[in-house]
């Protein structure tokens, strides 16, 4: 066998192994990034004897990397919208007029905000996770939309006043 089927059959290995630890989209690109290190950097390597335990110790140190940056993100501790309990809010009188108040400028500051930046707020109401916003608004990273959600989220905190508290 050469080299390119040997990591053609390897490559089907590293993403049923990847896979077991992480979603399949993720799996699909630890293993191409597995390969491309393979590739650039022991390009003189052409037995499966060889290729194999040095692939999948990459692997492990890719699974590690693509959870440490997840983790940064924040990515595990998303909570769905449905999953945050309510107060009932006839319980204080005050609450309420609080809410009201909190709601009418979110919505007029809204209201000056860019197309883009309501859609990503809308969808992030709606319970999506950030891989799912990246393919519903095209972009071409998961950066760009981290990007876009920091800067409106600036942009609104400043058309409300620079304080997400009402003004007293």
């Amino acid at each position: 066998m050469d080299r390119e089927q040997i990591l053609g059959r390897l490559r089907e290995r590293i993403v049923s192994f990847a896979a077991s630890h992480l979603s399949r989209d993720a799996a699909e690109d630890v293993a191409q990034e597995v390969l491309l290190v393979l590739h650039e950097k022991y390009p003189r390597l052409e037995r499966v004897e060889d290729l194999l335990p040095l692939a999948f110790q990459i692997v492990r140190f890719k699974i590690l990397s693509t959870r440490r940056k997840a983790a940064r993100r924040g990515e595990y501790n998303q909570v769905s919208v449905d999953d945050l309990p309510l107060p009932a809010p006839e319980a204080n009188p005050a609450v309420l007029v609080e809410r009201r108040e909190m709601r009418e400028r979110l919505v007029q500051a809204m209201t000056g905000l860019g197309g883009r930046c309501r859609e990503l707020i809308r969808l992030k109401l709606e319970g999506k996770t950030f891989p799912e916003i990246q393919k519903i608004m095209g972009a071409g990273t998961i950066s760009t939309i981290y990007t876009w959600d920091h800067r409106c989220r600036k942009n609104l905190l400043e058309a409300m006043g620079g304080d997400w508290e009402a003004k007293r």
